[in-house]
């Protein structure tokens, strides 16, 4: 079918997007709206000795000034911390009560304290710099080591002694010491991932309002990744029921996993129009989500690996340090305790771990999910491993991979972590990316970079990836519209610009036979339908799942209805693009035409579906580098991959989350990095001219191919997740390539200490002599 699955269907958003009539938060206003400007505290730690409000509340336009002691007055609750996991004493985990606005202590730089709400924008940040808090500054902590320093001040009495957390042990350090005492060969690196900024197009944006005048309902149109958490979160912050809440979401600028929770100024914004009974809006600058937007990654590993005389890999031992900020976020502390310990060992069969996982509290803004969430650091830890073991053994890197694969015949495999893989050739991915590479012919290319006195590199990184968010369930609303002829879909899966909602079209389009024109799908709505939202890979794996599963128990609905109709029995119906008729007879009724003699003139049918488990896609990446031995400058002159995300609805678009995600992930490789002054606690990088993102010139020629010939066998469509595959594998085969520079230019010794982000300067200064 033209528009069915397997198409490169053009994306049925992008025409209202490139018109100029997209409807993102901030275009959106309402009569009498009042604006937000918030106060951010300078100092990383500090005592609030009092707040004095009255001169800028009596400045024009002001409505009203709040602090973090009129929210703890009104019963404004804390947000929802880290829960579920334990400290290095046994005792829960704790982190110091995150409130909307810090009341009596602030913990990093950027952390709001006053709002001010006026008439205007220019009056609230007018009023807002009138606003004088009294400070008394307090030792404070900005990165892991000095936050485990012996003495090092400590962020919350709750989590004293010291600033660990939570911490997580895997594994069998016994069985894992005993493998490390017999090996043939012991490789050992020191890696960094460092942290980041998501830089989504657009930024953080809320508008809160009254349903209606003197309604105590309150709706919020704000751009989100997960709609009915941010409706939970807060109902239960505001002591309300979350029938209470409406939350609304039209047009997202990207997600990429900070955009999924609450923030402390979505708290404020929801609660000032709920106090003062007026719409209020908010939409965050760049130095604002650069301060105070959930960070990404920024953990130190330690990281060992086992090996036999053959390169059989005995065993796999990490003591991992994360850095998540002055208040863990339970998301925060399950990507690295949990969520990436979960892939540690990849497409590899090792079975003896011994992991040590640990999250520390600095005076720095917290930390969360970004795209791959602890997934792109686990496989970061094991590709550096690999090669640095070829490095190292003298084992070819093709068939030190071979030796250690998973294989096929081992499926279902259960990982040391207890996850199991539904399906996986991750040997059969890797010689198909290996040919499409042209692995075999480096050699000439690296003669021709050399001739223009450039050292070009080799680097590779074959892996898996968990998918799914371990939100397994999802429902949909399948409506029939006999008056407008459509096919209404609604979904709690949310867009954020991945184009989702045209491969679920087209999986509508698969089902009922109707032209795609025929189609709606309608997304963003609490008071429609609720669910865990987009993240973690899981729109199409489980949304889509659930789409395809509705529609067709809305057909079997409806062939009962026509069976009536017809008056034959159910069995004997038959439906094709739209039309139910009676087997061997010319008696047939039209789709649209059998919801228009219903009640309402439509049928609706409610769904509910549960696929059976995560999804694992997988890779090989391979990537080309030119490094400058005179400037330390790399280009990525070459980069192919062959992705295993089983079934493919739309190519086009599967092409552009992969290569869309590589391209974020050579950023982390080259230039990205979120940097503190570790002895003032501020952020040095706090807007785009300090903060360095990738940009499209320098963006290399991908070769992207899919390959479809092993479904994932645990939802109906057999998908597998795809938005995140991209990024996890881009950065190890990025900085293995460089890695491969460094040693065919005379370097082997210097190739384990690379560390993000690989720039010229950084480069340069390694590549001198000692």
């Amino acid at each position: 079918m033209r528009f069915g699955s397997g198409q490169a269907v053009k994306r049925l958003e992008d025409e209202q997007l490139l018109t100029g009539r997209g409807r993102y938060t901030d275009d959106l206003s309402q009569p009498g709206q009042l604006h937000v400007a918030f106060l951010r505290s300078p100092y990383p730690h500090a005592r609030i000795v009092g707040i004095d409000t009255a001169g800028a509340a009596a400045m024009p336009g002001v409505a009203r000034v709040l602090t973090g002691a009129d929210l703890v007055a009104a019963g404004v609750q804390p947000i929802p911390g880290v829960a579920g996991f334990r400290r290095p004493d046994g005792k829960p985990a704790r982190g110091p009560d995150r409130r909307a606005l810090a009341h009596e202590r602030v913990r990093f730089v950027g952390e709001p304290v006053a709002a001010v709400l006026a008439d205007t924008l220019q009056q609230a940040r007018d009023a807002a710099e009138a606003v004088f808090v009294d400070y008394e500054e307090l030792p404070m902590v900005a990165t892991v080591p000095a936050a485990l320093a012996e003495g090092a001040p400590v962020l919350s009495e709750d989590a004293a002694p010291g600033n660990i957390c939570a911490e997580m042990r895997h594994g069998d350090a016994k069985a894992a010491e005993a493998a490390f005492a017999q090996a043939a060969h012991v490789v050992r690196l020191q890696i960094q991932n460092q942290r980041l900024a998501a830089v989504t197009l657009e930024p953080r944006a809320i508008l809160a309002a009254p349903e209606a005048p003197g309604s105590s309902r309150t709706v919020i149109q704000m751009s989100t990744q997960m709609p009915t958490g941010v409706r939970d979160t807060l109902a239960a912050m505001l002591g309300i029921e979350n029938t209470e809440v409406r939350v609304l979401v039209s047009d997202v600028g990207g997600g990429f996993g900070m955009k999924t929770g609450l923030y402390p100024e979505d708290a404020v914004v929801g609660f000032a129009a709920r106090e003062l009974k007026r719409p209020v809006k908010w939409i965050a600058d760049r130095s604002e989500e650069f301060l105070a937007t959930t960070h990404g990654r920024d953990v130190d590993v330690n990281a060992e690996m086992a090996l036999a005389a053959d390169g059989r890999i005995l065993a796999l031992r990490l003591h991992s340090q994360a850095n998540v900020g002055a208040y863990p976020t339970g998301a925060g502390v399950a990507i690295q305790l949990l969520i990436g310990p979960w892939v540690q060992t990849s497409v590899y069969d090792i079975q003896t771990i011994d992991f040590r996982f640990q999250a520390v509290l600095t005076n720095t803004a917290p930390t969360g999910a970004y795209r791959g969430a602890g997934r792109p650091e686990a496989i970061f830890n094991m590709e550096r491993l690999m090669d640095e073991a070829a490095r190292q053994t003298g084992i070819d890197r093709i068939q030190l991979r071979r030796r250690n694969f998973v294989r096929p015949e081992q499926m279902p495999y259960t990982n040391p972590m207890a996850q199991v893989y539904d399906s996986g050739r991750f040997e059969h991915v890797m010689d198909q990316g290996l040919a499409l590479a042209d692995w075999n012919g480096f050699d000439a290319r690296a003669a021709q970079s050399a001739q223009r006195g450039l050292v070009r590199g080799l680097g590779i990184a074959t892996f898996l990836e968990w998918t799914g968010g371990n939100a397994l369930q999802e429902s949909v609303t399948v409506s029939v519209l006999a008056d407008e002829g459509v096919v209404e879909v609604f979904s709690a899966v949310n867009a954020m610009g991945q184009g989702i909602a045209t491969s679920l079209t087209q999986l509508v389009v698969d089902v009922f036979g109707v032209p795609i024109e025929q189609v709606r799908v309608v997304l963003g709505d609490t008071d429609r339908g609720n669910g865990f939202g987009s993240a973690g890979s899981r729109s199409l794996f489980t949304g889509g799942s659930a789409l395809h599963e509705g529609a067709e128990r809305t057909i079997e609905h409806a062939r009962g209805l026509a069976a009536k109709e017809l008056e034959a029995a159910a069995d004997d119906i038959d439906y094709v693009q739209g039309r139910f008729s009676v087997k061997g007879t010319d008696l047939s009724i039209g789709l649209f035409d059998l919801a228009g003699k219903q009640s309402g003139q439509r049928i609706v049918v409610d769904s509910s579906t549960t696929v059976g488990g995560p999804s694992w896609p997988n890779g090989c990446h391979i990537c080309e580098v030119e490094l400058d031995p005179a400037t330390g400058e790399v280009d990525v002159v070459a980069y192919a991959s062959v992705n295993d995300v089983g079934t493919v609805v739309n190519p086009m678009i599967v092409r552009g989350q992969l290569d869309g995600g590589a391209v974020q992930g050579l950023g982390q490789a080259l230039v990205e990095q979120i940097a503190y002054d570790p002895e003032t606690g501020q952020l040095l990088t706090g807007s785009l001219m300090d903060y360095a993102l990738p940009r499209a010139v320098k963006a290399p020629p991908f070769v992207t191919e899919m390959d479809t010939s092993t479904p994932c066998l645990t939802n109906p469509l057999g998908v597998k997740g795809v938005g995140e595959l991209g990024t996890i594998g881009a950065t190890p085969s990025v900085v293995n390539a460089v890695a491969d520079a460094f040693t065919r230019a005379g370097h082997p010794d210097k190739a384990p200490k690379l560390q993000m982000p690989l720039t010229p300067a950084k480069l340069w200064q390694l590549l001198q002599p000692n």
